[in-house]
């Protein structure tokens, strides 16, 4: 497997977009970012995110303390202005609920690589507070890697946001790193095998869950984790 070199045209245009989102959302909102020393920069790792909107990935990306690869929905990249952004960044499009085996291959690469890689285990935006349950994308990707995986909560990107902030409120927006998560290995077979990606992807929503709001917890408000 060959490895992965992060293209000069996005290294400089995550540059440029990163400080114009750093911008924008601090202008916008009373921008807060906690845990930051939770990071291990230089190394591969996962960052699992909730998705509640489309400023959630733009927030974490503009905020996180280094340069992330990204996976979005492959439908997004058709929307005008969107598409552009996603294209100009370099995010990865996936297709939703779908088995992709070229995807999992370049993410695995992408981390054998030593990139940090940004997903949103639930599968792409609720547009409500509450998440919903993990795909069991996640867990493959940390089985086949054996990277950790850092929970980054995030509060107040709900879709309403752009019109409060038009109306001069500045809304909060927050994120909170989580300690990175080290997943149990999976030694199961066949079906099993599946369950045990999924319970591991169960395991970092509940950590993730544990980070925000009781009223953003969604399924997993009665398995939460609080952090240590």
């Amino acid at each position: 497997m060959d490895d992965y070199r992060v293209p000069l045209r996005f290294r400089i245009s995550r540059l440029i977009l990163r400080a114009i989102f750093r911008g924008i959302f601090g202008v916008l909102g009373r921008v807060k970012i906690s845990g930051r020393e939770h990071v291990p920069t230089g190394k591969a790792y996962l960052v699992a995110m909730n998705h509640v909107s489309i400023f959630d990935p733009p927030f974490a990306a503009a905020y996180w303390p280094e340069s992330l690869e990204i996976i979005g929905a492959s439908d997004v990249f058709a929307k005008p202005g969107q598409g552009q952004l996603l294209r100009l960044y370099g995010v990865m499009p996936v297709h939703r609920g779908e088995y992709d085996r070229s995807v999992l291959d370049r993410t695995t690469r992408i981390l054998k690589s030593g990139q940090p890689l940004l997903i949103a285990p639930e599968g792409g935006r609720s547009h409500v507070t509450a998440m919903r349950r993990a795909m069991p994308g996640i867990g493959y990707m940390a089985e086949a890697t054996h990277v950790p995986v850092i929970p980054a909560a995030i509060v107040g990107t709900t879709d309403d946001f752009w019109q409060r902030a038009r109306r001069g409120e500045k809304p909060p927006l927050e994120m909170r790193i989580g300690k990175p998560i080290d997943l149990p290995p999976i030694v199961e077979k066949g079906a099993a095998r599946h369950e045990a990606r999924q319970r591991n992807a169960d395991l970092v929503m509940r950590h993730l869950a544990g980070l925000l709001p009781e009223d953003y917890r969604g399924v997993y408000a009665d398995s939460a984790i609080a952090p240590s």
